[in-house]
């Protein structure tokens, strides 16, 4: 018999129900527990004190001006159990530590002069885990790994088969990580999991079909969500809008010499070049834009924009998404005139193709790719919440913030 179809399986799967509920949505009481998996009362009592046994989430009193009859407790992911988020680019390493209730805890960004080896990256990161289990993280159970790159990231063994601005090619990266810091590690394109974090809890967030278009130091990638499901295509190459080659109108938008995709012509490091940042986190960037009254930053967000719009507009064509999320330096782009730029999208589609399209810009901030990178390392725990190799003997999370 199949372990789904036996009293144990069933009861994983219920467990994995309401673990991903509270996760997802946040503080549930038991009620609305009740109401979501279909279960009654008794059965959701046990599966939350299973769940709370094991410290993944806790109860708290009831709020009990805002219900009528017997009060019901409050279920909430525990803040403890932590996962190890990772984004390698190639002016710096930023890695946090993002709990199961979604709370980032601590987020470092550690500035690199030159591109650094995998190898490099996985010490890195083992030296922040170590540090942090001093430290901040040091009443938390630190469970998984998750890594973000700005690269071609092969489903199957999760091997970086190409990460061309940070010079990676067939890089074990996963399980270099793996074995730096003791933790299973899950890894995917930055992108993908931008798509994943902002449909899940950020812009996008009950849209089932969409776009996302990250655009950061190492460039331009993309997510796709189409019909509710992130698509990895084949190999799990899905989404690399960034080497699409758009048409430029105007001869004088071109800039680069080099192969003409989107990516060497909406370019971060042109932004940096004209505002003159010598490096620059999304944030500053941002508000050196705004805060500019030059006629050279408003003449390279222009043109940068135009040719953005034709690419948007050939992904629009193909995929009639309802949603384009924009995060990263994009973001700022769209910001500057997003009326302007859903315009310049539609003028280039065919039909009726954006009649109703909605270009947002990324809700996640710069913790976007972090959160994505985060929810793949807890999928295992979120499955099977019970799982020996990930659920440790630690005593449940009390509200004082101590084991009880």
């Amino acid at each position: 018999m199949r372990a789904e179809g036996t009293v144990e399986g069933v009861r994983r799967a219920n467990l994995s129900r309401v673990l991903r509920l509270v996760h997802e949505a946040g503080p549930l009481s038991r009620a609305a527990l009740t109401d979501a998996t279909g279960l009654n009362r008794s059965t959701v009592g046990a599966l939350v004190g299973d769940l709370a046994a094991a410290g993944l989430v806790h109860e708290s009193a009831p709020d009990l001006q805002r219900r009528v009859g017997r009060p019901s407790p409050n279920v909430s992911a525990s803040p403890r159990v932590v996962a190890i988020a990772i984004n390698p680019e190639v002016d710096a390493l930023t890695v946090a530590a993002v709990a199961l209730d979604r709370s980032v805890l601590v987020r470092e960004r550690i500035e690199v002069e030159a591109l650094v080896s995998t190898h490099r990256v996985a010490r890195m990161v083992a030296e922040c885990v170590d540090r942090w289990r001093e430290g901040p993280l040091s009443e938390c159970d630190v469970v998984a790994a998750g890594v973000a790159v700005p690269g071609l990231v092969r489903a199957e063994d999760g091997l970086v088969r190409r990460a061309p601005h940070l010079d990676w090619t067939d890089a074990p990266l996963r399980d270099q990580i793996a074995d730096a810091t003791g933790l299973p590690t899950a890894i995917d394109n930055d992108a993908t999991l931008g798509a994943l974090a902002e449909s899940l809890y950020g812009a996008a967030r009950d849209v089932r079909d969409l776009v996302y278009v990250n655009g950061g130091a190492s460039g331009i990638g993309g997510g796709l969500v189409i019909g509710g499901h992130l698509v990895r295509g084949a190999g799990g190459y899905a989404g690399e809008l960034g080497q699409n080659r758009p048409g430029i109108a105007n001869p004088a938008d071109r800039r680069s010499q080099a192969q003409g995709t989107v990516e060497d012509e909406v370019s971060r490091a042109r932004l940096l070049s004209v505002t003159r940042l010598l490096s620059a986190d999304e944030p500053t960037l941002e508000a050196a834009i705004r805060a500019s009254s030059s006629v050279e930053v408003d003449a390279e967000v222009d043109r940068q924009r135009r040719i953005l719009s034709t690419a948007l507009a050939n992904a629009v064509n193909v995929l009639n998404p309802s949603v384009i999320v924009l995060g990263g330096f994009l973001a700022t782009l769209l910001d500057q005139d997003p009326a302007g730029l859903v315009e310049a999208v539609q003028e280039q589609t065919m039909g009726r193709n954006a009649d109703e399209l909605e270009i947002r810009a990324a809700a996640l901030g710069p913790d976007r790719l972090l959160v994505g990178a985060a929810e793949i390392a807890f999928e295992p725990l979120l499955v099977d919440p019970l799982r020996a190799d990930m659920v440790s003997a630690a005593a449940p999370w009390s509200p004082g913030g101590s084991a009880a």
